[in-house]
């Protein structure tokens, strides 16, 4: 689906050096389950920019082709505050690794562009272009998968800006107390979205539970049964056994996101499904899925919205993104940007849920590239 002609800067001589430009004028326009757009023309305008231009962090993106997916999660990244001023700050370059950050790289001048409100479109062909080079899929003019991008994107920021550090840990033996050192990876995305999943599992045969450790970006906690080919192997009967699955959070990230389940496929049937789940705005209680309690009240805050309308074949994405600095709600529509009521984010269109725990402040840019 494409989007309206309108401004955007050149993207390639924006990836090399950024060149910030005064922004042109631009008019903005103003449902039950429970879980607690390559450029067209550049235009420069004489108007002085205030520190505080309402068209920050309001920017639309040029659909280059069935990249709506692209689009709608992009949006809801750049509204996620701590991750963009990471990258305008230019902390990230310290963290860098050269010999594969080109998308962290690419990133970071998409993210000033979208933030910095200079244009009302930009886009995205750099980092589309960066991305396809490492996976062709992205570049293809066929409709992707949202979730899997965001899966994608958030790996690869990471391997470019991961940093590595030893941790002591210690084991009781039946001798001494042993130490031992492991290593671990840290990045501004473990930083903000890392947790931790525990899962009992329960043979419902002898009853015996095993627990299992596994890192998470998306957290589900309803109890899951595995039976035929699901079966695990039970250390107590010593054969395949029916189990129960349970989730618990071991460690809850600062950012959770939850992935809805919208496309039911078995064998050759294949279907999309409408189910209208109600998602609180805020105060989302996690507390009792989390074990141990590790704070009071891990309350979250809804702060982004993935959308996708259409069917399993065919369709359209969209981001609703809650604005730092109005506090307003915002639909993000490829290149079209306009407010909404807070009411319009409840929708069984949802399909990416972005929450937070902690308020977000307004992103600064304190250094040049």
């Amino acid at each position: 689906m494409a989007s309206p002609s309108t401004s955007a800067p050149d993207d390639f001589n924006i990836f090399y050096s950024l060149h910030f430009l005064s922004q042109p004028k631009r008019p903005l326009s103003s449902e039950t389950v429970h879980l607690e757009h390559l450029k067209d023309s550049s235009e420069e305008s004489n108007d002085e920019t205030s520190p505080s231009q309402p068209y920050q962090g309001l920017t639309g993106l040029r659909n280059l082709g069935n990249t709506c997916y692209m689009n709608a999660v992009l949006q809801c990244l750049c509204s996620i505050s701590p991750l963009v001023e990471y990258f305008l700050s230019g902390k990230y370059v310290t963290s860098l690794h050269k010999e594969n950050g080109e998308v962290a790289t690419a990133f970071a001048y998409l993210m000033a562009d979208m933030w910095l409100g200079e244009f009302e479109c930009v886009s995205p062909e750099v980092f589309r272009s960066v991305i396809g080079d490492l996976c062709p899929a992205f570049t293809v003019k066929t409709q992707q998968d949202a979730q899997e991008f965001l899966i994608y994107v958030l790996n690869e920021l990471h391997e470019a800006l991961k940093k590595s550090y030893k941790r002591r840990c210690y084991g009781n033996t039946s001798t001494s107390r042993e130490d031992r050192r492991t290593g671990s990876e840290t990045s501004i995305i473990t930083q903000l979205f890392e947790g931790q999943l525990n899962y009992d599992i329960t043979c419902l045969e002898c009853q015996t539970t095993t627990d299992k450790n596994e890192d998470c970006l998306e957290c589900f906690f309803q109890q899951d049964t595995l039976t035929w080919n699901n079966q695990i192997h039970c250390s107590f009967c010593e054969t395949k056994q029916d189990a129960a699955v349970k989730a618990n959070i071991g460690k809850a990230p600062k950012m959770v996101i939850f992935h809805l389940k919208r496309f039911d496929c078995q064998g050759s049937y294949k279907r999309k499904l409408g189910t209208n789940i109600y998602y609180p705005l805020s105060n989302l209680d996690l507390s009792p899925y989390i074990y141990p309690l590790f704070r009071k009240n891990p309350k979250y805050n809804l702060c982004a919205v993935v959308n996708h309308f259409g069917y399993l074949d065919g369709g359209h994405y969209t981001a609703f993104c809650k604005h730092t600095l109005t506090q307003n709600w915002y639909s993000f529509d490829d290149a079209q940007v306009s407010e909404i009521p807070q009411s319009s984010v409840q929708s069984a269109a949802a399909y990416l849920l972005f929450y937070t725990c902690k308020a977000f402040s307004v992103p600064t840019k304190t250094t040049k590239y």
